[in-house]
C-alpha cells in the first residue's frame, strides 16, 4: 500500500481510476535541425497535420462543453485553425533547417510577441497563441497534450498544478476528485475546488509516483490519497455519494446553534451571476464582494458608469440584506497596468490594495463615488470595506473618505498582524472589520500562499493565526458597539471572510473566538451550518481555547475534529 499525504482543501471520500495531467511541454533545443537530406517541404507538411489534428481535437471537445469551458476551448481551437503560425514555423524550416518542433516554437515567440505589440484584446490572444504551439509540439512529439486529460469516464485527476487556462475546461461530471503536488490551501486551483464542491488535496508530494490508471481512494477531509482501496473506504466512498444525492440545504435565518445562538451565515462573491447563485443558496447577506474583477484583464480603469452599473445589478439580489463591498484589492497576484508597479521586487508586501491610493487616489474614489450611488439607488444595506490596513492613520483616512459620501458602515479588512493586534484602535476608528484568513495566514507565517512548498506554514489552524483572530476580537470587545446600528452591545461586528470561514470545523472555532459572522463560498453554507447546530456556544468556546493552545496546526485540528463526531458522519 501507498499512501500519500497533502494539504486537505475540500472534502469528499471518492473511489476512482486516476489520470494524470501531462506536465508542462519542454522547449525543444535551439540546436535541433532536420538531417542534411532531409526536404524541408515534407517537414513543413508535418506541421500542418499537427496543426490540423489539434484543431479537430479542441472542436471536437468544444462541442461536448458548455459555458466558459467551451468558449475557452473554441477560441484556443481558433487559434490553431489560423495559418498564422504554421506559415511562420515553415518559413523557419526553409531559412534555418531547424526540425518542425523548434519551428512552431519560436514561431510562437514571433506570432504572440507581434500580438503583444498591438495592445488591449490581441495582446490577450498571445496567451492562446503559446498553448497552441504547445499541443502542436506535443503533437509532432507523439505526447499527451497539455491540459485536462479528455477521458469518457469518471477519474481523478492529478496534476503538479492546475493553470486558469485548465481550471476553465474542468468538468466536474468527469473530474471527481483533484490531487496536486503543488499549490497552497489559498491557490486558485483550491478555491475552485471548493466552489465545485469537489474533494481536494495540494501539496502531496510523491504522487507522480501512481501510475496512470491506478484505482485509488481520495479523502479530503483528512488530505489522503491511497491506492489500497478496500471495504472500509467503499463504505466511506458510498456514503459521500448518497450525500450527494440528498445534499444538506441551508434555508437562511442564520446558522442556529444547540443553545439558540444565532450566527450569520453570509456569501463570498465576484459579480452578479455570483450573487444571483448565493441568493439561490438562501445567504443571509454578502460578506464579500470582490470588486476588483471589474478591473482585471483590462488596460484602463472601467468608468464610473460602469462600476455603478455592476455593483447595482449585485445589489439588486439582496434587497434589505447586508452587502459587504470590498474595494479594490489590487497587486501581489492581481496586478494592474493602471494602478500597479509590476516591477516592485515583493508585491505581496507591495503597494497594494488601499496602499494604492496613496499615489493614485482618484482610482479609490472614483470607485467609493460609484458604489455609494450604487447603493443610494438600492435596498440592499450596504457596507464598505478596505483591504491591505495597518495603521490607525490608514483607517482614519479611508474612512474619512467614505464619511465625505455618506457611506455607512465603514471598516476594514483585518490581514495584517498589526491590525490585529492593534484591533481596540482599528476598531474605535471606524464601524466594523472583516478578518481576511487567506492574508493574514501569510503575513503571520510569513509564507507566500501561492508557494506549495510552504502550504504547511499556509494554515489557518495555526494556533499563532487563531491567536490573532482570537485578539481581533478581544479589541472589538474593548472599542465597544453601537446596538441602534449593529444589534449588538458588546462589541463592533467582527467577521470572517477568507476560505477558513467555509471549514466546517475551523468555522466552529471561530465562532467561539468572537466572531458574529461567517462568509464563504454559497456551496459551504449548509454543511457549515449543519456542524454549528451540533455545538454550543460554550462548547464552541471551549474548543477555541483547545486550538489555540495546541502546540501545531495538525494539533489543533485533530483535537477539534476529535470533538466533532458530525464530521465524520457528514464525511467532511
Amino acid at each position: 500500500m501507498s499512501e500519500y499525504s497533502g494539504v486537505a482543501v475540500s472534502a469528499g471520500r471518492v473511489i476512482g481510476r486516476v489520470r494524470t495531467m501531462a506536465p508542462p511541454v519542454a522547449a525543444p533545443s535551439a540546436d535541433e535541425k532536420i538531417p542534411a537530406d532531409a526536404d524541408p517541404a515534407v517537414e513543413s507538411a508535418r506541421i500542418k497535420e499537427a496543426a490540423a489534428a489539434v484543431q479537430a481535437s479542441l472542436a471536437q471537445r468544444a462541442e461536448r462543453a458548455e459555458g466558459n469551458a467551451k468558449a475557452v476551448l473554441e477560441a484556443t481551437a481558433q487559434m490553431a485553425a489560423d495559418p498564422t503560425l504554421v506559415q511562420t514555423a515553415e518559413g523557419l524550416i526553409s531559412s534555418t533547417r531547424v526540425t518542425p518542433e523548434r519551428a512552431v516554437w519560436d514561431a510562437g515567440d514571433q506570432v504572440a510577441a507581434m500580438l503583444e505589440s498591438l495592445g488591449g484584446y490581441m495582446a490577450e490572444r498571445a496567451a492562446d497563441v503559446k498553448d497552441v504551439r504547445a499541443r502542436i509540439v506535443a503533437e509532432l512529439r507523439g505526447e499527451q497534450a497539455p491540459g485536462i486529460p479528455d477521458a469518457a469516464e469518471p477519474f481523478v485527476l492529478l496534476a503538479i498544478d492546475l493553470a486558469p487556462a485548465d481550471t476553465a475546461t474542468l468538468d466536474p461530471d468527469k473530474v471527481i476528485a483533484l490531487v496536486t503536488s503543488d499549490g497552497g490551501p489559498q491557490s486558485h486551483t483550491a478555491i475552485l475546488a471548493r466552489q465545485l464542491g469537489l474533494p481536494a488535496i495540494v501539496a502531496a508530494k510523491g504522487i507522480d509516483a501512481i501510475a496512470d490508471g491506478t484505482e485509488v481512494f481520495v479523502d479530503g477531509a483528512r488530505g489522503v490519497i491511497s491506492d489500497e482501496v478496500g471495504d472500509r473506504e467503499r463504505e466511506l466512498s458510498e456514503a459521500w455519494a448518497r450525500l450527494q444525492e440528498n445534499p444538506l440545504t441551508y434555508e437562511g435565518g442564520g446558522a442556529v446553534l444547540a443553545d439558540g445562538t444565532r450566527m450569520a451565515m453570509l456569501a463570498n462573491i465576484g459579480s452578479a451571476k455570483d450573487a444571483e447563485k448565493a441568493a439561490a443558496a438562501n445567504a443571509d447577506g454578502v460578506g464579500l464582494f470582490r470588486t476588483e474583477f471589474l478591473f482585471l484583464d483590462r488596460e484602463d480603469e472601467p468608468s464610473g458608469e460602469e462600476q455603478t452599473a455592476a455593483y447595482a445589478a449585485a445589489f439588486a439580489h439582496f434587497s434589505g440584506k447586508k452587502v459587504v463591498v470590498r474595494t479594490i484589492d489590487a497587486g501581489a497576484d492581481k496586478p494592474l497596468p493602471f494602478l500597479t508597479d509590476a516591477d516592485e521586487p515583493n508585491p505581496a508586501l507591495g503597494v497594494r490594495a488601499y496602499r494604492t491610493s496613496w499615489a493614485k487616489r482618484s482610482v479609490l474614489t472614483n470607485q467609493l463615488d460609484a458604489i455609494a450611488a450604487a447603493a443610494q439607488a438600492s435596498d440592499a444595506k450596504v457596507w464598505v470595506m478596505a483591504p491591505m490596513i495597518s495603521t490607525v492613520e490608514d483607517v482614519e483616512d479611508f474612512i474619512g473618505m467614505c464619511r465625505e459620501r455618506s457611506i455607512a458602515p465603514a471598516g476594514i479588512m483585518v490581514e495584517t498582524p498589526s491590525a490585529a493586534v492593534t484591533a481596540d484602535r482599528m476598531l474605535a476608528a471606524c464601524d466594523f472589520a472583516s478578518i481576511g484568513t487567506n492574508d493574514l495566514t501569510q503575513y503571520t507565517m510569513a509564507a507566500d500562499r501561492m508557494l506549495g512548498s510552504l502550504a504547511h506554514l499556509n494554515n489557518p489552524w495555526q494556533p499563532a493565526v487563531l491567536s490573532l483572530v482570537g485578539a481581533t476580537c478581544t479589541g472589538a470587545r474593548a472599542a465597544g458597539g453601537d446596538p441602534e446600528a449593529f444589534g449588538d452591545t458588546a462589541n463592533k461586528p467582527v467577521g470572517v471572510c477568507g476560505e477558513a470561514a467555509g471549514d466546517p470545523a475551523l468555522a466552529v472555532v471561530l465562532v467561539g473566538l468572537g466572531v458574529n459572522s461567517l462568509s464563504m463560498t454559497p456551496r459551504s453554507l449548509p454543511a457549515v451550518a449543519k456542524v454549528l447546530s451540533s455545538v454550543s456556544l460554550e462548547d464552541a468556546k471551549r474548543l477555541a481555547q483547545a486550538a489555540v493552545s495546541a502546540r501545531t496546526a495538525d494539533e489543533a485540528k485533530d483535537a477539534v475534529r476529535a470533538s466533532l463526531p458530525i464530521l465524520e458522519e457528514l464525511g467532511l
